[in-house]
C-alpha cells in the first residue's frame, strides 16, 4: 500500500456517568476518527482501561463510585504517561488546581462544544507525543514531500506552496485514505484558536487543488502524462475532505 504513515486510529477512553454526555461526546469523537471506548463510573474504567490501553482519556471529575482524580491516580499506577482531559460541571478553580496537581493535562468546564474537546484532544496529543523517527519524505502515489527541505513535487514536477498550502497538504498526506474534517483540518493546520471562518478550509482546498491536480499548474503538456494524473484532492460531502486516488 502506498500511503503516507498510515498509522492505527487513537484510542480515546470517555468516562461519564450522565449517558447523554457519553453518547454525545463518543459519537463526535468517532466521526472526528477516534477510536473510543466509554465507561460510565471509575471501577468500569479502570476495568476497561486494562485491555483497551486508550491514547488518551476523557475524564469526568464527578463520578458515583469515585471521583476522576481517584481514577486518575489509579490509571497513572499503570501507565504513568497516560494523558487525561478532565471534564467537570464546576468552574471551581480548586478542581482545575487539583486536576493539574494530580497529573491531569487539561480541562474543560461543562457545558462545553463538542468541537472544544475535540480540539483540546489533538492539542494534548501533539504535546504529548514522542518524537518521530520517520523518514524525512512523505509519499502517496506520485505525490511527495520532503520535509527536510520544504519541497513538493507530483509526478516528478515541482510544486509550488505558500505555507499555509503546505501544512494543509501535510496534513491530509498523513491522514491518506482517511477522511478529515473541516474542524480537524482547522485544529492542525491553524490550530486551536482559530477564530476566523471554517470556509477558509474550503478556500484553500480549491488552492491545493489547482496546484496539484492541474497538469497546467504542473506544467505537464504531454497528453500520455495528461492522461495519467488522477485527482488526488476528493471533497466528501457533510464530512470532509480526503486524499487518495480515484476509486
Amino acid at each position: 500500500m502506498d500511503m503516507a504513515s498510515k498509522k492505527p486510529e487513537t484510542k480515546v477512553l470517555v468516562v461519564d456517568d450522565e449517558p447523554t454526555i457519553r453518547e454525545l461526546l463518543s459519537a463526535s469523537l468517532r466521526f472526528a476518527g477516534f477510536d473510543v471506548a466509554t465507561a460510565e463510573n471509575g471501577a468500569e474504567a479502570l476495568k476497561v482501561e486494562r485491555t483497551f490501553l486508550a491514547d488518551i482519556v476523557v475524564l469526568d471529575i464527578m463520578l458515583p463510585d469515585m471521583d476522576g482524580f481517584e481514577v486518575l491516580t489509579h490509571l497513572r499506577e499503570q501507565e504513568p504517561e497516560l494523558p487525561v482531559l478532565f471534564l467537570t460541571a464546576k468552574d471551581d478553580v480548586q478542581d482545575r488546581v487539583r486536576g493539574l496537581e494530580v497529573g491531569g493535562d487539561d480541562y474543560v468546564t461543562k457545558p462545553f462544544s463538542l468541537e472544544e474537546v475535540v480540539a483540546r484532544i489533538h492539542a494534548i496529543l501533539r504535546r504529548t507525543a514522542p518524537e518521530s523517527a520517520s523518514s524525512d519524505v512523505l509519499r502517496y502515489h506520485d505525490l511527495e514531500m520532503d520535509e527536510s527541505s520544504y519541497e513538493v513535487r507530483r509526478a516528478g514536477h515541482a510544486v509550488d506552496l505558500s505555507p499555509t498550502e503546505y501544512k494543509l497538504l501535510r496534513y491530509l498526506l498523513i491522514n491518506a485514505e482517511r477522511v478529515v474534517s473541516k474542524i480537524q483540518i482547522l485544529d492542525h493546520v491553524w490550530d486551536y484558536n482559530w477564530v476566523g471562518e471554517a470556509s477558509i478550509v474550503e478556500s484553500y482546498i480549491s488552492y491545493l487543488r489547482r496546484k496539484i491536480d492541474s497538469p497546467e499548474a504542473l506544467g505537464i503538456t504531454d497528453p500520455d502524462e495528461v492522461a495519467a494524473l488522477e485527482p488526488l484532492i476528493h471533497t466528501k460531502r457533510g464530512i470532509g475532505y480526503v486524499l487518495r486516488r480515484a476509486k
